[in-house]
C-alpha cells in the first residue's frame, strides 16, 4: 500500500502562538516536534503494512521537516509547486490512503489559538453552509481522487469535526486549545499515540477494504458546490470579487459556486 501525508504545524502539541510557526523565537523546537510527529506517523504506518510513504511538508514555506529524520520508506516533497492541490500536492489515485498531521481547526472557531482556513486573513469560510476547515478542503480533494483518509492527529475540536466528516477515521488529539492558550500533551506522548493510532488506521483499513466497507473514511462530495469566504479586509474580497463567477456578497464577504471541485480549488488557490 502507498500511504500520503500531509504535514502542518499548527496542530502540533502545545504550539500556542504564531510566531512559534516560522524562523524565530520558539519555532526550531516546534519545527522539530512536527518532524517528530510526522517521523512517529510514518514509523506507525510501516508496522502497519505500508511499504511506501509520500510525505507533503504542507506549512507555510513547505520547508519545515527534517529530511533526514524520515524511515528510507519516506519520500519527502518540499516547496510549493503552484497547483490547485496544494497542501495534498502529490496524491492521486495510485495511493491507499491519505493522512494528515498537525492539523487545527477552522477560521472563525475557537478550538486553537491558531485556528484559520488557508490563511489568518480569512475570518470565516463556509462550503455549502457549513464551517470549512483545511482538513474539509484537503479530505475532499482525497475524496475527489478517489482515496479514503485514514488519520488525523491536531487539536482537539479538529479531530471532532474530522470524525464528523469521516466516521470511519483514527483520530488523535494533541493539543487544545483555551481561549487564547492551549493544553498539550507531552511530545513523546503524541509520538507514541501518533504511531499507534497510524498502525491502527492502516489495518483498520484493510479490514474495512475486505469487507467492503472503506467509505467511511471518504467525505461524500456533494453535487455542487457553494464557497462562503468572509474575509478580514474589505479590499481582499474586492480583489476575489474579479475572480469569474464570483458574487460580492458584501464589504468583505463573496460567494463562489460550481459542480466540479477542481473548479473549487482553482478559486481557493487564487482567491483564499
Amino acid at each position: 500500500m502507498k500511504l500520503f501525508i500531509s504535514a502542518d504545524i499548527e496542530g502540533t502539541a502545545g504550539i500556542v502562538n504564531w510566531k512559534e510557526t516560522k524562523p524565530g523565537d520558539q519555532y526550531g523546537y516546534f519545527a522539530g516536534q512536527m518532524t517528530k510527529e510526522v517521523a512517529s506517523a510514518c514509523k506507525g504506518a510501516i508496522a502497519g503494512g505500508v511499504s511506501e510513504i509520500l510525505v507533503r511538508d504542507a506549512h507555510d514555506s513547505a520547508r519545515n521537516l527534517d529530511p533526514s529524520a524520515m524511515p528510507r520508506q519516506a519520500r519527502l516533497m518540499r516547496e510549493w509547486t503552484g497547483g490547485p492541490a496544494c497542501m495534498m500536492d502529490g496524491l492521486d489515485g495510485t495511493f491507499g490512503a491519505a493522512a494528515m498531521t498537525g492539523y487545527h481547526t477552522c477560521a472563525g472557531s475557537d478550538g486553537n489559538p491558531l485556528a484559520h482556513t488557508m490563511n489568518p486573513g480569512l475570518e470565516k469560510v463556509l462550503l455549502n453552509g457549513m464551517a470549512c476547515s483545511e482538513f474539509t478542503i484537503n479530505a475532499m480533494y482525497a475524496a475527489y481522487v478517489g482515496v479514503p483518509v485514514i488519520f488525523v492527529s491536531g487539536d482537539g475540536m479538529l479531530c471532532d469535526m474530522a470524525k464528523e466528516l469521516c466516521p470511519g477515521i483514527t483520530a488523535v488529539a494533541t493539543t487544545w486549545g483555551i481561549g487564547g492558550g492551549a493544553v498539550g500533551m507531552h511530545p513523546q506522548e503524541a509520538n507514541e499515540q501518533i504511531h499507534d493510532g497510524m498502525g491502527r488506521a492502516v489495518k483498520g483499513l484493510k479490514q474495512r477494504l475486505e469487507a467492503g466497507m472503506a467509505s467511511d473514511c471518504v467525505i461524500p462530495l456533494p453535487r455542487h458546490f457553494a464557497l462562503e469566504v468572509h474575509y478580514r479586509e474589505h479590499a481582499k474580497a474586492y480583489r476575489a470579487s474579479f475572480y469569474p463567477g464570483v458574487i460580492k456578497m458584501g464589504a468583505k464577504v463573496v460567494r463562489y459556486e460550481a459542480d466540479d471541485y477542481m473548479d473549487v480549488l482553482r478559486f481557493v488557490m487564487f482567491c483564499m
